[in-house]
């Protein structure tokens, strides 16, 4: 007889695509969901879980960041989608019962601080006691229909865009957990220490992607946010757009200071946490962009895709522009269940 199928043989993306089924078709093809149009057609959903020992811990961050980056997390998710109005969050918090008050005064603290800088409001939640400390984030934002971001809209020929520097929030993480030595630069130690307790969700991109269309180019956007790594990124939009990845390693968006770190590429690729958007853009506009948007940078390509990488398969390899293989292994960023 055969083993029961475990969630660690499925892993968190092969998880997702058997959820998916017991939605509408495309429903968890993005980073949140999009209403259907005969009841609010604006509205995008996107819920994010954040379970002590897994995202976080005392020994990184105390409760204020935490409700920050909480609330970053699921406003990131907001950016990616497209949407340029923030309407709140709802929170449930589970705890045990000898969770001093501070604590969780401090995360709501933290949210606030989170949502009086990007917009929204509070809406509500619940509480329940547990065995450990946990959080579950439900955002709400608005976007313009004519305007979505989707993974699927890549097409050959588009070129990768990122937002910002990656690997950052992964360096910070090794200081905190005393991975590695205080580095001698302490500018680069303490951004790193921002970008993983403080990240910034991109909700600027979209209002420089609508300054730097080009006149006449029609909106087609694909992208998401990189908060499972650069490379899960990259790897998820050329397979919801059936094509293939090309990454040029020169152009890797890199810190310069975390240049001469022997961890700086994998970080850069698998790190995770950066929640920079990752985007693919007819070149025209992907340059355009650029401009527009201090910090982005181009990073690669989509091409069309073989045959066998167009098989069904979540793993469709990546490339580097020299011909050298990539694949997810190489880049693996954050998966739940492994």
């Amino acid at each position: 007889m055969a083993e029961p199928l475990r969630l660690a043989d499925l892993g968190e993306w092969g998880l997702i695509k058997r959820l998916g089924a017991y939605a509408p078709p495309g429903q968890f093809d993005d980073d949140g969901a999009l209403i259907s149009p005969d009841r609010d057609r604006n509205l995008v959903v996107t819920t994010d879980l954040l379970v002590e020992g897994i995202h976080f811990s005392d020994a990184t961050m105390g409760p204020e960041d935490l409700g920050w980056r909480a609330a970053a997390a699921n406003l990131s998710d907001l950016a990616a989608m497209g949407c340029n109005q923030v309407v709140g969050l709802t929170v449930g918090l589970a705890a045990p019962a000898e969770t001093p008050w501070a604590w969780v005064e401090g995360v709501y603290t933290g949210l606030g601080q989170a949502l009086a800088r990007y917009g929204g409001e509070l809406l509500g939640g619940d509480c329940s006691g547990g065995q450990q400390r946990l959080l579950a984030i439900t955002a709400l934002g608005r976007l313009n229909p004519a305007r979505p971001i989707r993974r699927r809209d890549g097409r050959p020929g588009d070129l990768l865009v990122s937002s910002g520097a990656h690997g950052l929030s992964r360096l910070g993480l090794a200081l905190l957990q005393g991975e590695l030595e205080p580095l001698a630069s302490a500018e680069l130690q303490e951004r790193a220490i921002t970008a993983h307790r403080r990240p910034r969700p991109r909700l600027d991109g979209l209002a420089a992607l609508v300054a730097s269309q080009p006149p006449g180019e029609p909106w087609r956007v694909a992208g998401m946010d990189s908060s499972d790594g650069l490379g899960q990124a990259v790897a998820a939009i050329a397979n919801r757009s059936q094509c293939q990845a090309v990454l040029e390693r020169s152009q890797l968006p890199l810190a310069a200071a975390m240049a001469d770190l022997p961890q700086a590429e994998p970080w850069c690729l698998g790190g995770g946490e950066d929640f920079e958007l990752v985007l693919a853009l007819a070149p025209a506009w992907a340059e355009a962009l650029v401009e527009q948007l201090e910090g982005a940078q181009v990073i690669g390509r989509l091409e069309p895709a073989q045959a066998s990488e167009v098989s069904g398969s979540d793993a469709r390899p990546l490339r580097w522009a020299d011909g050298t293989a990539l694949t997810l292994a190489d880049a693996a960023g954050f998966s739940h269940f492994h």
